[in-house]
């Protein structure tokens, strides 16, 4: 942010006032739209620290005006600021401070701190306490220390204030649009053209009412998902210093500051940002990742305590201290079950509150996304500013006539201002949406709803889709396929044996020893837990416990919450301790030492008691438990993961030959495999099983099985990116989940074709992302196969000869360039570590930084493990590429990118549906398909409005100048006629036309200022206007014309140029809207439009009418007469008639051709001129730089809105091709 202070110059702000006062609020107008002009008038620069008031400008050149509040504080400054650079830990900042100097910008805090003289965030603060470790943290805050707290970063609450309807009507009044409308309104009342200001009037009150009502619908919506409280329990009390020993009480949870200790046994969602210190919980993330995937967190160490700090960037997902995420609990994640610690409660203490939390992120996000900035709305601007130009010229020309011809002050001023609203038409913003309107009104219909109009015609423009997977691209979770037992394990004829369902004979044969089983393993390996009589844990476990049929038991409860007996009495005697978990196979009963017998071996006494688990750890890649059969005496182990990681643990006789073989198929057919192993311990006393470490049981393991696991697409997710594809629509993958699991799905839905080969980040443990610290790139199916890591293409391993003296890897690979397709999966950690390098690496090492972060945006097809703010990033990345970006998801988490997205589709009706312009009911991303469809034939149908009113307000303006320079004009009627009978039911009839079935490979035009739109218009112009002047000739050349009399003080109307020209322009009218109709290959053809068929030949048939009657003689009375006498025409000889007929048909003919074929072929005309220029002037510069020897001059920035992509794109297929040239 730049941030500039400002006080207020008294006499400046009253001369402001006056100015306002004196022009009758125009220069009020002027200073709200151009913020500048009341900053320069009334704000004087001064210090911060004595600062009034603020202008804020943030990254996209956006600037607000933020009032300093001065508050009276009168608390300790250990409150406020953050310990002092250099000072011993434990030691906070000294003093007591009497005011604070506040100001609130998009709901962030900031105050001024006087030692560094600049403003700091709130939520940057850290407790010097924290240095001590948990023992300083953990007896609460006095009641002082929080009402000191409180001051300083406020409510623990996410209220979102709508606006009041007052303040939104004078937003929405006050745009230039609506007050250039209200004053030509004005202007046509005084003109008495009071049927035509009524229509408009009313049409604009409509669009504001409209606009208001859906404003205060989003913004109670957005309300009620941000706003957030309960009740907690809060450690308080103590006496006046920063912490005392203070008792448990209740507290409403907005009354939470940073620092208070709040026990989360009881809450089902987290009210802020805290880390715990005590005890363990289970969280469900989905808000943030989008895979209700559990969570564990564990109580916090004192060094990870001592290395908080809040004001690192990504905080708390920061790499620089990865093991916060363990230990940090997020605002607005659910609590899944939480266990106390020691002393009794899980305690959990407060980091961030209110819009500095995790949640106030994603809503900020929401409120206040990255500007759109659509070149067709910017365009449209500058377009009327080039119309109001040549309205001011003509307002010029007309005043100096009529002087000219004496007429009177007041009507001169009413025409000339009369003009103005001619060349400027009041209705082009209603007519420009009306494309849109019809689009909304079709996609309602196919229950896809809109809350961002405007973003219809950006959906024309996408060319560029990121989709979420879970929920998205397939159904919720993986679904377990089946098993493959290791007695069946072989590869036959190119594919895997047949997938066992649980009920096949096949799980009944045990791997030797018999006493393993891979059933046992299935319904044991696993981390499940019992909450509220529902099991929860990972996914995948529930899956595959749920898919065995066994039922499980926790802590001595049945499903019933019925006390066993067994777990709590009978356990010792007969698992030889207690056990935690036991589970039993479908249709066994509850067994007791009673029934159990002299044959535990029985199917009635089967029961399995998990003695220990040793649970799953990233870097092994598996878990496994210990247990024991209930009556047995042998201990048994079972481990399972992933395939690689257990068949490094197990006996290598008990492998299948081909083991490499069969993962590499299931992996290629989209599934996820789990390998499953065991080995019996023998005899082992319940004692010594709870000290063996997992390192003294996993080894030397039987191989049993492997479980197979399929993420299943939904029906028609293959379909559609199949059609996507087609279009040549990039398509990228962005998700929360595991990267292995979203290159398995991309290849399986077809979003990665099956032959490019797939790069994944190769992460070395203890990277802090320092400069000479390079990502490795290893493909996912090979790991000898890298990419070159400075230019990310790819080479075989190298030769001794390529590597250099320092063992790196040349950048000069070998003969590997003409290799198959590639693309990159990207994960969270290495996309910010690319970021970072981007951002703070300078000179030619920053270069070559941002040069990776483009390719690797440009390469990478799939981006896992991303946390929503990264979502986010990566849309504005995308955009920052020249891309026009679109996000589908479903979930919370995506709440961010779909807001940052040019266009963004939820397919949820819950909190995504807030932050996304588009909301779907149906849950498939078929909606993309129909919202792209929609957009383009809304875009196409807006271009063509544009035109069609810009055409007409000029082929107006040509008739009205020409009757002007001899003092006469169109009568009301005239007026009437071509405004709301030709124009109004043509423009809003020319939006009914409905998409093309089918995505055409090239998009729609996107900008008004682009060869092919100019050259059309320019062209037409030039057209109508000679076609116009040839008609007033003819009529003034004619041996029968009438020179008019001339009357300054009235309207003069009847003439034989003011007919001629009334006539033929009303053609004109008619013909420019069949021409712009333009149909495929993004809209229907103009015939199934029915309406604008039905109205183009009606008043084709109808002017055609009023032409005949024309030709009748002076003085006819009957219908003639009266026809005459209402449009004040006066009768033209029907050789004349026949003439102005067969001069408009040559115009349609002619603007027909032009449109077709003459003006595309100057457009491409000129472009290819351009484009040789271009290459003789770059052929030119290569010369001069080589007769002179020096290097090409560097690489020029990429102008803003360029295609940056394009730009990447050559320089690697350069790369590439120059590499092949060397190694050649």
């Amino acid at each position: 942010l730049l941030i500039t202070a400002y006080r207020t110059f008294r006499a400046g702000h009253f001369f402001y006032l006056a100015l306002c006062l004196f022009t009758g609020g125009i220069f009020y107008l002027a200073a709200r739209w151009l913020p500048r002009l009341r900053i320069a008038l009334v704000g004087r620069p001064t210090l911060l620290g004595s600062a009034e008031w603020l202008v804020i400008q943030n990254q996209y050149g956006q600037r607000e005006i933020e009032p300093v509040i001065r508050v009276f504080y009168g608390g300790e400054a250990r409150h406020v600021y953050r310990p002092l650079p250099g000072s011993a830990p434990g030691t906070p900042v000294p003093g007591v401070l009497r005011d604070l100097a506040i100001f609130q910008y998009r709901h962030l805090r900031f105050v001024y701190d006087p030692t560094p003289q600049c403003f700091i965030r709130t939520s940057t603060w850290r407790d010097a306490a924290w240095d001590i470790g948990r023992s300083s943290v953990t007896r609460g805050l006095s009641r002082e220390a929080a009402r000191d707290r409180r001051s300083v970063h406020g409510s623990n609450l996410m209220d979102v204030k709508p606006k009041p309807v007052g303040a939104l009507l004078v937003d929405e009044v006050l745009h230039p649009f609506y007050v250039f409308q209200l004053a030509s309104i004005g202007l046509w009342a005084v003109d008495n053209y009071y049927y035509y200001a009524a229509c408009i009037f009313t049409i604009s009150v409509v669009s504001v009412i409209t606009a208001l009502i859906e404003t205060r619908r989003n913004m109670a919506k957005m309300r009620d998902m941000a706003r957030f409280t309960c009740d907690v329990s809060v450690r308080r009390g103590g006496s006046g210093s920063a912490s005392g020993d203070g008792t448990w009480i209740p507290l409403a949870s907005d009354h939470l500051v940073p620092g208070d200790l709040l026990d989360i046994s009881a809450l089902q969602t987290f009210p802020c940002d805290a880390i715990l210190l005590d005890g363990d919980c289970i969280v469900n993330e989905s808000m943030l990742t989008g895979e209700s995937v559990p969570v564990s967190k564990a109580a916090i160490t004192d060094g990870t305590l001592r290395s908080l700090d809040p004001a690192i960037p990504s905080f708390p997902t920061s790499p620089s201290c990865p093991q916060l995420e363990k230990n940090f609990l997020h605002a607005g994640t659910k609590v899944v079950r939480a266990r106390p610690g020691p002393q009794g409660r899980t305690v959990a203490m407060v980091i961030r509150v209110g819009f500095d939390t995790t949640k106030g992120s994603l809503v900020r996000s929401m409120l206040y996304p990255r500007p759109n900035k659509f070149k067709f709305y910017q365009d449209a601007f500058h377009f009327v500013g080039v119309l109001a130009i040549i309205a001011g010229c003509g307002f010029l020309a007309s005043v100096y006539n009529f002087i000219q011809l004496g007429v009177p002050p007041h009507l001169i001023i009413v025409r000339a201002l009369d003009l103005i609203t001619i060349v400027i038409p009041p209705a082009l913003p209603a007519t420009m949406s009306i494309g849109m309107s019809f689009a909304l009104s079709r996609l309602r219909r196919q229950d896809i709803y809109c809350i961002a109009p405007q973003r219809v015609n950006v959906a024309g423009k996408l060319n560029c889709l990121l989709f979420d997977k879970t929920g998205t691209l397939t159904e919720d979770g993986l679904d377990v396929l089946g098993v493959q037992p290791s007695l069946r394990l072989s590869v036959e004829e190119g594919d895997p044996s047949p997938i066992y369902p649980p009920s096949a004979p096949a799980l009944t044969t045990s791997a030797p020893p018999a006493t393993l089983s891979l059933t046992h393993c299935l319904a044991t390996c696993h981390a499940l837990k019992m909450v509220q009589e529902s099991l929860v844990g990972d996914p995948l476990d529930l899956k595959m416990f749920d898919w065995t049929g066994w039922s499980l038991e926790e802590h001595g409860a049945d499903s019933s919450g019925v006390t066993r007996s067994l777990a709590n009495n009978e356990a010792p005697p007969l698992f030889g301790g207690p056990v935690p978990t036991t589970v039993r196979p479908p249709g066994a009963g509850k067994t007791s030492l009673a029934t159990l017998g002299l044959d535990p071996s029985s199917s009635s006494a089967m029961e399995l008691g998990v003695l220990k688990c040793y649970e799953f750890v990233s870097n092994l890649r598996r878990m496994s438990v210990l247990v024991k059969r209930l009556g047995d005496t042998s201990t048994l182990v079972y481990a399972k993961g992933a395939p690689e990681a257990i068949g490094s643990i197990c006996r290598s006789s008990t492998l299948p030959p081909d083991y490499a073989s069969i993962l590499h198929r299931y992996t290629h057919q989209g599934y996820r495999v789990i390998a499953c192993a065991g080995r019996d311990l023998g005899r082992v006393s319940w004692r010594r099983a709870e000290r063996l470490d997992r390192s003294d049981v996993e080894y030397d393991l039987v191989f049993l099985g492997l479980l197979v696991f399929e993420n299943k697409l939904k029906p028609t997710t293959s379909r559609i990116i199949s059609q996507l594809h087609d279009a040549r629509m990039r398509q990228v993958m962005c998700t929360g989940d595991n990267v292995l699991t979203a290159v398995s799905v991309s290849r399986d839905c077809g979003l990665v074709p099956s032959h490019s080969r797939i790069y994944v980040p190769v992460e070395n443990e203890g990277d802090t992302g320092e400069e000479n610290e390079r990502l490795c790139w290893r493909n996912v199916d090979d790991p000898e196969d890298h990419l070159d890591p400075n230019t990310l293409l790819p080479y075989h391993p190298p030769s001794s000869s390529s590597l250099d003296q320092r063992g790196n890897i040349s950048s000069l690979p070998g003969k590997a360039h003409d290799s198959p397709p590639y693309e990159l999966a990207v994960t969270g950690t290495a996309f910010q570590r690319l970021i970072y390098q981007a951002t703070h690496f300078r000179g030619t090492d920053g270069l070559h930084a941002v040069r990776l972060l483009h390719r690797a945006l440009l390469k990478g097809q799939i981006f896992a493990r991303m946390s929503p703010e990264e979502k986010a990033e990566l849309v504005e990345r995308m955009q920052g590429l020249g891309y026009c970006v679109g996000f589908c998801g479903d979930g919370a988490n995506d709440c961010g990118a779909l807001k940052a997205a040019d266009v963004g589709v939820s397919l949820s009706e819950a909190e995504a549906s807030v932050a996304a312009p588009f909301t779907s009911r149906s849950t498939d991303i078929a909606c993309m398909i129909r919202v792209i469809q929609e957009g383009r034939a809304a875009l196409v149908t807006s271009f063509a409005c544009f035109k069609y009113m810009a055409l007409y307000s000029l082929i107006q303006f040509t008739t009205i100048s020409l009757l002007y320079s001899f003092d006469f004009s169109l009568g009301d009627l005239q007026f009437l006629y071509i405004d709301l009978v030709l124009i109004l039911p043509v423009a809003v009839f020319m939006g009914r036309t409905g998409p093309a079935p089918k995505l055409h490979l090239a998009r729609p035009i996107g900008r008004l200022v682009s060869r092919k739109v100019l050259t059309s218009l320019l062209g037409h112009i030039l057209l109508q206007l000679l076609t116009q002047i040839l008609a007033f000739s003819l009529v003034r050349h004619a041996s029968w014309y009438e020179v008019p009399h001339i009357n300054p003080d009235e309207a003069n109307i009847l003439s034989h140029e003011n007919t001629s020209l009334f006539l033929l322009s009303s053609y004109q009218y008619i013909i420019i809207a069949i021409i712009f109709s333009v149909g495929p290959p993004h809209r229907l053809t103009m015939l199934s439009n029915r309406s604008l068929v039905g109205a183009v030949s009606f008043l084709l048939a109808f002017t055609s009418f009023i032409l005949a009657l024309t030709g009748s003689p002076e003085g006819t009375n009957g219908l003639a007469g009266w026809f005459r006498r209402v449009f004040e025409l006066k009768a033209l000889p029907n050789s004349f008639l026949v003439l102005l007929a067969s001069l408009a048909a040559l115009y349609w003919a002619v603007a027909w051709a032009g449109e077709q074929w003459i003006f595309p072929g100057l457009a491409k005309a000129i472009k290819a001129y351009r484009v040789r220029r271009d290459r003789k002037r770059e052929w030119q510069e290569r010369w001069r730089t080589h007769e002179q020897g020096c290097p090409s001059s560097s690489t020029k920035p990429d102008p803003e809105g360029s295609k940056v992509y394009k730009r990447i794109q050559r320089e690697m297929q350069e790369d590439r091709e120059r590499l092949m040239h060397v190694s050649t």
